[in-house]
């Protein structure tokens, strides 16, 4: 009997943790990972769910540095929603067959519609896209072999085919890397949390569940999950009368929920295109950085089209009017009172999660720009200093997992182009002596070293070590061997 009331009060307390994060925490999560487009779109769609909340006619305030201009307008998305729904319908016919067999989902503009200015810096694979990402996070060095390992095992859908008992038989014989599937599994849960939603799905399921499962909390999103997780078979024939039935729709909930189960993206890899830059029309900057001839570092976000947002006057002299005569309320005035105060809570949280938004990117865009001054004054990669998000948190007083969000699908202009913000993020290399070199300047290095070596005596790792330490990179023979590696460059025999 005792040991039963233990395991009860233990159930009890887990139960509060679990309860710990608020909506309105919940909510400023989600905006603060938005970028500016996105957040617009949110913005329009809360203001025409809540009448109590309304736009200023003011200009909009700006937390930092000078004023901005407004931001482009953002891309039209129809043509990639009809490209996507198509994928999804080939996919669900296909399945069951080869899967070398489904055809790619080509996300973006046509071929005609392509953007041809630079994106920023130089162009990236979808390779390095996720690699990037993963430097983003403080993995050990075991999790972090897993994970390069897995990014490289990734088809061109972004999805992994490979099971998990051939992936530690590989890691076992080819790297001397001895792993269990669940260590494995546990490095591909991380992985499945970058962007976009569903990389590293082992199957087409599985890929439109992590896809769902991003969604923010609503009725719409529990149909969604239960048709994949539960009615799978019903959804892959397209049997949506049965459907329907089975989870008690009206016809109007159903044509809903198919709509939306229509924009998951069956093949995320290739939605990230082999070249960043070719699956989008155009980047809209979240922060204006600008760089003085002095030095000086001034910035600001880039509020676009965001108006600032009050409480409707009449939804806050309704709900004082319905407080003031509340012992002679009617039954309806007490409906209208509750549906008043919940309209205008639910306004002030929203505004109250858009001011939380602009204080946590103004401080983390000052922290990086603190970190990486060198840089924003002169414009070269190589004066990129190593930073983690562990770095910034620390700097800035936010959760780590609050930076991640900030540091995701954010881009910043500068006089040197338009940079994501994971381009300021790169982990380091610590010297004998304590010294810590960013890992992107000793690459830089290496590769200038190889690109004007003798290509008819290509150096060797040995020489190729001997000759970074005399430049200041005093690091060992297989680091070079894994940073060559990791650029692609070929042994010395390959080079020749």
């Amino acid at each position: 009997m005792a040991q039963e009331q233990i395991q009860e009060q233990r159930l009890t307390q887990q139960q509060k943790l679990a309860q710990s994060i608020t909506q309105q925490q919940l909510l400023q999560a989600q905006l603060i990972e938005l970028p500016v487009t996105q957040l617009m779109e949110r913005i329009t769609a809360e203001l025409d769910d809540n009448p109590a909340l309304e736009p200023s006619t003011e200009e909009p305030e700006y937390m930092d540095g000078p004023e901005t201009t407004d931001s482009p307008e953002s891309p039209e998305d129809n043509y990639e929603q009809e490209e996507r729904q198509s994928a999804l319908d080939d996919a669900l016919e296909s399945l069951g067959r080869d899967d070398e067999d489904l055809p790619v989902y080509q996300g973006g503009v046509s071929s005609q519609e392509e953007r041809e200015d630079i994106v920023y810096g130089q162009s990236q694979s979808f390779y390095d896209q996720l690699m990037e990402q993963m430097n983003l996070f403080d993995l050990t060095e075991g999790e972090r072999n897993i994970m390069e390992y897995l990014i490289g095992s990734l088809d061109e859908d972004g999805l992994l085919r490979k099971p998990l008992h051939s992936i530690a038989d590989e890691l076992a014989i080819y790297h001397n890397i001895d792993v269990t599937e669940q260590q494995i599994e546990q490095v591909l849960l991380k992985l499945q949390d970058f962007d976009p939603a569903g990389i590293g799905a082992r199957t087409l399921q599985e890929c439109l569940l992590l896809q769902i499962q991003r969604r923010e909390p609503s009725h719409l999103k529990e149909l969604m999950l239960r048709t994949i997780e539960d009615y799978f078979e019903l959804f892959t024939k397209k049997h949506w009368n049965r459907l329907q039935q089975v989870l008690q729709l009206t016809d109007l909930q159903n044509e809903t929920l198919i709509k939306e189960l229509r924009k998951l993206n069956p093949k995320p890899g290739t939605a990230m295109g082999e070249v960043m830059g070719h699956s989008i029309q155009q980047i809209t900057p979240d922060f204006i950085v600008d760089t003085q001839d002095d030095g000086t570092v001034t910035f600001a976000l880039n509020t676009g089209d965001i108006p600032e947002l009050h409480v409707s006057q009449s939804f806050t002299d309704t709900l004082n009017e319905y407080q003031t005569n509340k012992e002679n309320m009617s039954r309806q005035m007490k409906e209208a009172l509750l549906y008043t105060k919940k309209k205008v809570d639910a306004a002030q949280g929203f505004i109250e999660a858009i001011r939380v938004r602009r204080h946590t990117l103004t401080i983390t865009m000052r922290a990086i720009i603190q970190w990486q001054h060198r840089f924003f004054e002169d414009g070269d990669e190589a004066s990129l200093r190593p930073m983690i998000l562990k770095d910034i948190a620390e700097k800035t007083g936010l959760a780590l997992s609050t930076v991640s969000r900030v540091s995701n699908s954010k881009y910043a202009q500068t006089r040197w182009g338009t940079f994501p913000l994971r381009y300021f993020f790169s982990d380091g290399y610590k010297t004998a002596e304590g010294e810590e070199l960013s890992t992107r300047e000793i690459k830089m290095a290496l590769r200038d070293l190889i690109d004007t070596e003798d290509k008819h005596k290509p150096l060797s790792d040995d020489t190729l070590k001997d000759l970074l330490a005399e430049k200041g990179y005093p690091i060992a023979r297989r680091t070079v061997a894994k940073y060559r590696e990791q650029m692609g460059i070929p042994v010395a025999r390959l080079r020749r």
